[in-house]
């Protein structure tokens, strides 16, 4: 079974009626990322960035799976899928998938902000002032800021070097270390891209472009992959 390894941006939500700061003025819900998106905006606010993360947690609780989650989840009859995602929210789960590796972090989860390694399922519950860990620590946000190393990404090298086909869906590969992860795809992988606008991709290799949002796309890719 050849092995598929998916790359998912912020597109890949966006049909489930999750927004992004780039699809927003620079604003992600109305907020600078600067002010809640950081480890900065942490120290400077701890108040602020638990209400922001409070509401997209209430917010994702109302989202369900597009048909492009429920494609790919789909695709697992025929390949074996790796989806590795930039999303922090928890549709690839809902609709099915069983290998996920979440980049920059789950908003179903909150962490220590001592100790890395203590990390809690809270569902869609939110995180108040005073919440701690089994440290005595504040608990904050399972989430990878701006700024912050992403401590999956050499999980997700390792994913991608072993791809035999590898789809990139709905993200504008600006950000990174993400954005490099098409560069250690094997030069024998067939390259994929789903998004209605244009991207460049940073390799310099035949790119199959299917420019459609993600749930068209994603039907679009199986038909094709299937059928070669």
């Amino acid at each position: 079974m050849k092995k598929l390894v998916v790359l998912t941006g912020a597109g890949m939500s966006s049909e489930s009626g999750i927004r992004t700061f780039r699809d927003s003025g620079g604003l992600w819900e109305e907020y600078e990322v600067t002010e809640v998106a950081t480890y900065d905006a942490w120290l400077r606010n701890r108040e602020l960035v638990l209400r922001f993360y409070n509401e997209r947690r209430r917010q994702l609780e109302g989202c369900k799976p597009n048909a492009g989650h429920v494609g790919l989840a789909e695709l697992e009859k025929h390949f074996d899928v790796q989806i590795i995602t930039q999303n922090i929210d928890n549709l690839h789960e809902q609709a099915g998938s069983s290998k996920i590796l979440h980049l920059h972090g789950e908003l179903t989860k909150a962490r220590s902000t001592v100790d890395p390694s203590l990390v809690y399922d809270i569902g869609y519950r939110d995180i108040s002032k005073g919440d701690s860990c089994a440290k005595g620590s504040q608990l904050r946000p399972h989430i990878v800021w701006f700024g912050e190393e992403v401590p999956m990404m050499e999980e997700a090298v390792r994913l991608t070097a072993e791809a035999d086909i590898f789809v990139v869906i709905g993200s504008s590969l600006n950000v990174y270390p993400a954005a490099g992860l098409v560069n250690y795809a094997p030069h024998k992988a067939q390259l994929w891209l789903i998004d209605p606008n244009d991207v460049a991709v940073p390799v310099n290799r035949k790119v199959e472009v299917i420019k459609e949002k993600a749930s068209r796309g994603v039907e679009l890719l199986t038909e094709r992959l299937i059928n070669q």
